[in-house]
């Protein structure tokens, strides 16, 4: 297993309670869908923005109709259909954005997305994050609630040409692609601090989820 859990001081990292957070954009995408490359447009734009977190999740069940997405891989189907068993979450589909863990918006959709992220952002935690060598430690600031502490590794973009299916002769670019996902700790609503093993990708961030799905913390990982 990748990641390893420990509890340690809350003084291995600074707290700032209250700190604003980006809003969280997570797109159910995939390189063999052909109404996805407008959302994936749509996508790199937000990855730019310093107040939304954008990420790219590929997943794996049109690999079998003529084009294997190179960056497809269970852990984003299997997290597409968790969200579909929660309320506000529409089934699955492509290109599907879920925007903080509970508003469900066709991800080709700018004004729907715009009014989501403008109504997104809620703390219920802080958090702050760095990484020194494989090492990620994650610092979380008292609240009321409880949740997951789940790290994200992403690609910041690739480019891709499509051979086959239904965007054949197409090529891609795709910003923030998510290339896996560990669950290193649980925080309860105490100021704790939890260490894990980066997961692959170039950049990292940090996600606290609540049992209903909701994002309720997040932040970048900061090099130390």
């Amino acid at each position: 297993m990748r990641a390893v859990v420990m509890a340690v001081a809350l003084m291995v990292m600074p707290m700032v309670a209250g700190a604003e957070r980006p809003v969280v954009v997570e797109l159910f995408t995939s390189q063999g869908c052909s109404s996805c490359p407008p959302a994936d447009r749509l996508l790199r734009g937000l990855a730019g923005r310093e107040d939304v977190l954008a990420l790219a999740f590929h997943v794996t069940y049109w690999n079998g109709l003529g084009w294997v997405d190179p960056y497809a891989f269970e852990g984003a189907t299997t997290r597409q259909k968790r969200y579909a068993g929660l309320s506000g979450i529409g089934g699955i589909y492509t290109p599907q954005a879920v925007v903080d863990g509970a508003v469900d918006v066709v991800g080709s959709d700018g004004p729907g997305l715009r009014r989501a992220i403008a109504a997104g952002g809620r703390t219920e935690v802080a958090v702050s994050a760095v990484r020194a060598g494989d090492a990620v430690r994650v610092a979380l600031g008292a609240g009321r609630g409880a949740g997951q502490v789940v790290l994200v590794g992403y690609d910041r973009e690739h480019v891709t040409k499509v051979a086959r299916g239904e965007n054949a002769g197409a090529t891609l670019v795709e910003a923030n692609i998510v290339r896996e996902v560990a669950v290193i700790g649980a925080w309860d609503g105490t100021a704790v601090a939890v260490q894990g093993v980066a997961p692959a990708g170039e950049a990292l961030a940090v996600l606290v989820q609540a049992g209903d799905g909701r994002i309720i913390g997040a932040a970048r990982v900061s090099p130390e």
